[in-house]
């Protein structure tokens, strides 16, 4: 009736031959400090027995007393040192396939081309090449534990299959915050990289556009245009108390960028970051009048085209109001009448690059297939 738990004895003494093991562990993970109590409240009935041993009946009835309750301690110790080694010594590793992510990146780049594309949205020469951009110029560097290709890999392969960091533990065998942390880092890298990329490249506009130039529809009206600006809706993720102010016409949490485009379909300015609910006209004023953007402002005599949403203003082109503008509202009405939707009319058609090259971008990165149309 009163015997120890042979079990639980055998556990406890495992424990303590295991502890040097077990105290490196988080102190968060086990109660320690109940243990520990434990152990002093059993190792004074236990000094208490030994002192009452040539007592009478009335005390050997109480150092049958005190040992019941020492059985019955014990047990509750041991159960606690059971759950602690099964769930902190006897863990079966999560990540343990064969392949990690380094041999997995490796394997894509050896391959054929369309796997490289189908997984980073680019080829392998563009890959390597931005790795030895990232790594030269803007310091990414080998970590102690996984490489710079593999981080270029888990930045390129979240914004090109949109996966979410459970897919991507388990297609790189690292943990959620492994993830987490060397995306943001590869992130940075980027954001600095774009700013020195992303920019004119004439920024004296010193020639015309051969699209202007060889098209009789904007030569000579639109000669000194050298691009156009537009906004798009980014959905964006966020906590529910903070997505009131990012939720505007879309009816979901968006920012709103602001992007300026030449007719090569290439960026030369990106704004972004401002809430969803924010007007065109208030980004717009914003990145002209704040020097810390470097906004590329039109040389004398030169202009941006702009739609209906901006302010009319020396420098940006609009359209004229209150007529047809949009290309489909002249595909589906009547012919195309007087000078004001004349110009309209071949004013959307040269603006439309912006509305293209945003469609490429959200076609092309996965991130942002979901979001198309907005």
């Amino acid at each position: 009736m009163y015997t120890i738990n042979l079990g639980a004895s055998f556990l406890f003494l495992h424990f303590m031959n295991t502890r040097k093991k077990c105290w490196k562990l988080k102190k968060e993970q086990f109660p320690l400090p109940l243990l520990l109590l434990v152990i002093n409240k059993v190792m004074s009935i236990v000094e208490n027995y030994h002192g009452d041993e040539s007592d009478d009946d009335k005390e050997k009835k109480e150092i049958l007393q005190r040992m019941e309750c020492f059985n019955r301690i014990f047990v509750v110790a041991s159960s606690f040192v059971q759950l602690y080694y099964e769930k902190y010594i006897l863990k079966q590793p999560c990540m343990d396939s064969k392949q990690t992510g380094e041999t997995w990146i490796r394997e894509v780049l050896d391959g054929h081309e369309s796997r490289c594309m189908i997984n980073f949205r680019m080829s392998k020469m563009v890959f390597t090449s931005l790795l030895r951009v990232l790594e030269t110029r803007y310091n990414l560097q080998t970590s102690r534990n996984i490489s710079s290709t593999e981080m270029l890999g888990i930045f390129l392969y979240i914004l090109g299959t949109s996966a979410k960091v459970s897919q991507c533990r388990e297609r790189f065998q690292r943990s959620g915050s492994t993830i987490s942390r060397h995306f943001a880092i590869v992130l940075e890298k980027v954001s600095r990289m774009a700013t020195d990329l992303i920019a004119p490249e004439d920024p004296f506009f010193s020639s015309i556009h051969e699209q202007i130039r060889n098209d009789s529809r904007y030569m000579p009206h639109f000669k000194d245009c050298i691009g156009a600006i537009d906004g798009t809706h980014i959905a964006a993720i966020l906590p529910p108390n903070e997505q009131v102010p990012y939720i505007g016409r879309k009816g979901i949490p968006t920012q709103n960028v602001m992007a300026v485009c030449d007719f090569n379909m290439c960026f030369t300015f990106v704004m972004a970051g401002w809430e969803g609910s924010t007007h065109d006209t208030r980004i717009f004023l914003d990145a002209i009048r704040d020097p810390k953007y470097k906004f590329p402002h039109p040389p004398n005599g030169k202009y941006y085209l702009v739609n209906s949403g901006y302010p009319q203003m020396k420098d940006y082109l609009g359209p004229y109001r209150g007529q047809r503008y949009h290309l489909p509202d002249f595909r589906r009405g009547r012919p195309v009448f007087g000078k004001e939707e004349i110009f309209n009319h071949s004013h959307s058609s040269l603006r439309s690059v912006i509305e293209r090259i945003f469609g490429v971008l959200k076609k092309k990165m996965g991130h942002f297939k979901g979001y198309a149309k907005l």
